[in-house]
Order: C-alpha cells, then sequence, then structure tokens
C-alpha cells in the first residue's frame, strides 16, 4: 500500500489515533506501521458477526423445523465466507482500502454513495437491536400481551431507575459513550475478546439445561420440517432468510480490519476462523434453544429465559444466561457503530480531511449516531421487526448482492467462470427470496 494513497483516503480507514499538530505537519501520521494481531482481527470479526442475530435464530428453526433451519445456518455461511472473499479478491487490483471504495472502483461514485447508505441504514438497525435486547434483559418486555420481567425488575422491584429509558441512559453515558471514542478498531480486540466469552457462557448454560432436560425426559419432540397448511404459511418460511442474512453481515468491517494488520495475506484465514466459529455458535444457538422452547420459542430468546425452567435453581440460571448475553451485547455495540460513524461521515463529508483528524466533527457525527439508536430503541417493538427490515433490505444488498455485483461487474478481468456463476445463484437467490419474504410481512400486516 503507497503512502500517498493512504493519505488520499477520504473516510480516515486504517488512522489509529488523532494526530497531534507536529504529526498533521510531517504528515508521517498516516504511514504508521500495521499493529493488529490475527487473534485479535479473529476477535474483532467474529464479534463483529455474533451480534443481536443469534437471539432470533431459535424462532428461526420454530420457523422452518429443526433439519432446514440448520441447513439455511450453514449455506448461509459458506455464501458470506464466498462473498467476503471476492471483495478481498477484488479490492488487490484497485487498491481499496474500504468496502465503499470498491464499489466506487466497480460502480463510480452511485455505487459508493449506495453502498455508505446501506451500511448506514443496517448499523443503525443493528445499535437499534441491541439497544432494544439491553432494555428487555434488564428493564423488562412485552410480548403478544404478556410481559416478561427484567433482571432488575426481579432482584429491586419496579423503580423509576429500573426504567428502560433511564438505564440505557446510564449505559451509554459509562459504557458505550467512552468505548466509541477510539479511533483504531483494534483497540476493541481486548473487549471483542470478553465479548465472545460472554457469548460462550451464554451458549454452554442453554446447552447444559436442554441436555439435562433431555436426560429427564421434559422435553416436547422437536418439529423436524415446517408445517404448511396453504399459500400462507408457504410464503411465511421466506421471512426467515432476511434473519439469517442479519446475522451474518460483517462485510463492512473486513476492510478496516485488514488495513491494521501486519500481515495482510492472513486476512483470508482470519475470515475463514470467523465463519467457522460463528457458524458453529449459531448452529449450537438455533438447535438448543429451540430444543429448550419448542413451539413456545419467541423471537427474542432472552425474553424465554423470565421464567420456571423445570429445574433446580431456575433463577440463577435464567439471570446468568440473560446477563452474559447482555453483556456481550454491551461490548458489541462499538464493534458496530466504528463502520457506521465512518461511512456516515464519508457520505457527508466526502472532501474532508480524515474523521481521526478532527475531534469536533469526530464528536458531532458520534453523538448524533448515539441519539438516533436511543430513539430507535425506543419506538421499535421488537427485534423481529427490525431484523426483518434491515436483513430484507440492505442487509442482503451488503451481504450478497454488492459482492455478486462487483464480480459480475469485472473491472480488471480478474473473475472466474465459477466466480460468476456463483455471484448468479447469490443474486438470484437473495432477490426471489427476500421479495417473498417482504411480500409476506405486508401480507401479514394488511390481513
Amino acid at each position: 500500500m503507497s503512502e500517498k494513497k493512504e493519505q488520499e483516503h477520504p473516510v480516515g480507514v486504517g488512522i489509529p489515533l488523532l494526530p497531534t499538530e507536529e504529526d498533521e505537519e510531517s504528515e508521517t501520521v498516516f504511514s504508521r506501521p500495521r499493529v493488529a494481531s490475527f487473534h485479535g482481527s479473529v476477535f474483532n470479526l467474529s464479534c463483529t458477526v455474533i451480534g443481536s442475530g443469534i437471539m432470533s435464530l431459535p424462532a428461526t428453526l420454530d420457523v422452518l423445523g429443526l433439519v432446514p433451519g440448520v441447513a439455511l445456518i450453514i449455506i448461509a455461511a459458506f455464501l458470506t465466507e464466498t462473498a467476503i472473499e471476492m471483495l478481498l479478491r477484488f479490492s488487490k487490483p484497485c487498491s481499496a482500502f474500504s468496502y465503499s471504495d470498491l464499489m466506487g472502483d466497480a460502480f463510480g461514485t452511485t455505487g459508493k454513495i449506495l453502498l455508505q447508505i446501506s451500511v448506514i441504514v443496517n448499523n443503525i438497525g443493528c445499535l437499534v437491536v441491541y439497544m432494544i435486547i439491553i432494555e428487555d434483559v434488564l428493564s423488562g418486555s412485552t410480548s403478544s400481551g404478556v410481559h416478561h420481567s427484567g433482571v432488575l425488575e426481579e432482584w429491586f422491584g419496579e423503580q423509576w431507575w429500573t426504567g428502560r429509558a433511564f438505564v440505557l441512559i446510564v449505559l451509554t453515558v459509562v459504557i458505550f459513550i467512552p468505548l466509541i471514542c477510539f479511533k483504531h478498531i483494534d483497540s476493541l480486540w481486548f473487549t471483542s475478546a470478553i465479548s465472545i466469552t460472554l457469548a460462550v457462557i451464554f451458549l454452554l448454560v442453554v446447552i447444559g439445561i436442554t441436555i439435562y432436560k433431555l436426560i429427564m425426559g421434559s422435553i416436547e419432540r422437536p418439529k423436524w420440517f415446517p408445517s404448511i397448511t396453504n399459500w400462507t404459511s408457504f410464503f411465511n418460511l421466506f421471512t426467515a432468510v432476511p434473519v439469517v442474512v442479519f446475522a451474518y453481515v460483517c462485510h463492512y468491517n473486513v476492510h478496516p480490519i485488514e488495513n491494521e494488520l501486519e500481515d495482510s495475506s492472513q486476512m483470508r484465514a482470519i475470515v475463514q476462523s470467523s465463519v467457522a466459529l460463528c457458524a458453529t455458535v449459531y448452529v449450537m444457538t438455533g438447535l438448543f434453544g429451540f430444543l429448550l422452547f419448542g413451539d413456545s420459542t419467541l423471537s427474542d430468546l432472552l425474553s424465554n429465559f423470565d421464567s420456571d425452567l423445570g429445574i433446580q435453581y431456575s433463577s440463577l440460571f435464567n439471570d446468568t444466561v440473560r446477563l452474559s448475553y447482555a453483556g456481550h451485547i454491551i461490548l458489541v455495540y462499538p464493534i458496530a457503530f466504528f463502520p457506521l460513524r465512518l461511512n456516515l461521515d464519508g457520505l457527508l463529508f466526502p472532501s474532508a480531511r480524515p474523521l481521526a483528524s478532527d475531534n469536533i466533527r469526530f464528536a458531532l457525527v458520534s453523538i448524533g449516531l448515539v441519539v438516533i439508536s436511543l430513539l430507535g430503541a425506543v419506538f421499535i417493538p421488537s427485534i423481529w421487526v427490525a431484523f426483518e427490515f434491515t436483513g430484507a433490505t440492505v442487509g442482503v444488498l451488503i451481504a450478497f448482492i454488492f459482492p455478486a455485483s462487483i464480480t459480475l461487474k469485472d473491472t480488471h478481468g480478474i473473475a472466474t467462470r465459477k466466480d460468476k456463476i456463483v455471484s448468479v445463484f447469490m443474486i438470484i437467490i437473495a432477490v426471489f427470496s427476500n421479495v417473498v419474504a417482504i411480500y409476506s410481512d405486508a401480507y401479514s400486516l394488511l390481513a
């Protein structure tokens, strides 16, 4: 990567720290050595993937049945790895340092702006979902007319300081704002590692409870395949596709992570390791979560953990599951915030100096995005609604359609016949499934 190219990069991807006045005058701050490690990068990319989507995977199996549901999670993992590999390979000839740079190389300014808007909408959806999950865990939620108590409500009763808005404001001030102030994504590797650990703790507890209840014979026979009684129930199957797509979207953080690697040739192995880890966690969560609750599985699995599980120390396990996952989500927030801020800044201020070197702009963009995510969490009723919307629109664009379109455009003549066949397949499947999902959602709302 040339020093000149890095200096001209408009959105500051890969620029680690706020420059001093001396650094800005000498122009050496933009050519700092890469410092990110392999393991730190795996943690950051895995943390990008294993976000809020994991909580709706058991509900996905409830819609599709055990066999098709697990198959869909695995197929989506393979397609995700293939799409990211295309992005990395096609970035080399044009020296693209971001997903938006690559779209700009293939489709000009229009393509770059379209990608930036898609990432902004997708990641705002992510942040809203994170806020909703944290609200549900700590302050409770209401689903289908049934109130599900939050951890704070169970411990201390209904108090003004256990309310959803107050809890989120405190978390934002105490945790979110300090973490989003980092201007170098590798600085978040340690919190990403803690986040992944908390997700694994959550998963192990769910697996342990499920196995115990299986041995005790208190789990009902699972639904292996979907029950299709009419066209409406058939079309409803496709609503699960955007949810799974949303769960794997991490493409916007691939370039920022690669830009900070000591050895950028490691990026493909990082992607493969991360996708394999996340697919394993997703399959296990979907499988054991659905086995544990069966037809009673809610769109947000955490809402199931506020009642008697039928085992000893049920309340202790409930709190362990909810708090470990809430902690995981809290630490995922800055990982999703990082590319959102860069893309919004690149869209609004395409000719400005790098965001990392402008404290005022950095603060204003950050505060605006935090406020938007807070308001969204207040007015959006459930995470399933957010998943379906973002997954069926911008999620599928970022994950499959844009990478496939870049490959088919083949500006530098490096695409193989296999690349083009896979790209056409991804576009057809993505467009068909999401058109049907949007139709099904609209029909269910109007019916």
